[in-house]
């Protein structure tokens, strides 16, 4: 296990394989552990896997006041601080991000602030904006209490983040906080700031965001692939670790010889 220190707490990471690296950002309800089906193929294409437990979640310390942090309206600045201590440190000068749900806005939080360091951004499943706050959204989507949710789904709480912590971390994070934050969310304004390739990976069938959010990435993205999978729900990793890991691959291909832009269009 490996951990290196940011401000003041000990945050866990993992690196896997050699070559250029691809920084692996989890969503907001689990940790680094989400990608076990899906690193071992970005290794065994040549890449150089990077992958960590943001603060209190997962391995990740969660020091002091970490519910009034995770509250806050600096969470998401915090986040891309954290990420820049970590990139830093690590000594990787470019990255190509592949961000689940929350850990899209993450990166495209972090493109924005660094726009140099980053090559591309592979985001799934990322909500683009909301119709109400996202208080009001999560009580519509989540069960009240940890014991209400799906046996399987407990104990992946358990598997990410320790006996001890699943229950109070749940309650925490599926009512409000967090990349989302409290309010209205909207990451349209921003999107036209974003300048590195992006390929948009969208289930058809999400139980949380309709596929109309990935259009909206795709008409607001400067440069910008969209691809939609069919009889997918949410967890386009577990749903098909396989084909994840093949658009990931297949675009990254893509971007190395040269930046897709978007076609003319045929005049008829």
């Amino acid at each position: 296990m490996a951990f290196l220190v940011v401000n003041g707490l000990r945050i866990y990471y993992e690196v896997h394989g050699q070559g250029d690296p691809v920084l692996l950002l989890h969503n907001g309800f689990s940790c680094a552990k989400m990608w076990a089906d899906i690193y071992p193929g970005l290794v065994e294409n040549g890449y150089l896997a990077v992958m960590y437990d943001r603060r209190g979640y997962g391995r990740s310390e969660r020091g002091p006041e970490f519910e009034s942090h995770y509250l806050g309206d600096r969470f998401r600045r915090a986040a891309v601080e954290e990420l820049t201590a970590l990139v830093e440190q690590l000594g990787l000068a470019t990255v190509d991000i592949v961000g689940q749900c929350e850990g899209g806005v993450l990166a495209f939080d972090y493109a924005l602030k660094h726009p140099e360091r980053v090559g591309s951004i592979i985001t799934a499943s990322t909500l683009c904006f909301s119709r109400e706050t996202m208080t009001e959204f999560n009580a519509r989507k989540f069960p009240k209490s940890f014991i209400e949710l799906p046996r399987e789904v407990r104990e992946k709480y358990i598997y990410w983040h320790g006996e001890d912590y699943a229950e109070s971390f749940y309650l925490l994070c599926s009512r409000y906080g967090g990349e989302y934050g409290r309010d209205v969310f909207d990451l349209r304004p921003v999107l036209p700031a974003i300048r590195c390739p992006v390929l948009v990976l969208y289930p058809d069938r999400s139980y949380f965001f309709e596929v109309e959010q990935a259009v909206a990435f795709y008409r607001g993205l400067p440069e910008a692939e969209l691809a939609v999978l069919p009889r997918c729900g949410h967890n386009i990793h577990e749903h098909y670790p396989g084909e994840y890991v093949r658009q990931v691959l297949s675009f990254l291909k893509r971007r190395r010889q040269g930046r897709p832009g978007r076609p003319r269009a045929e005049v008829l």
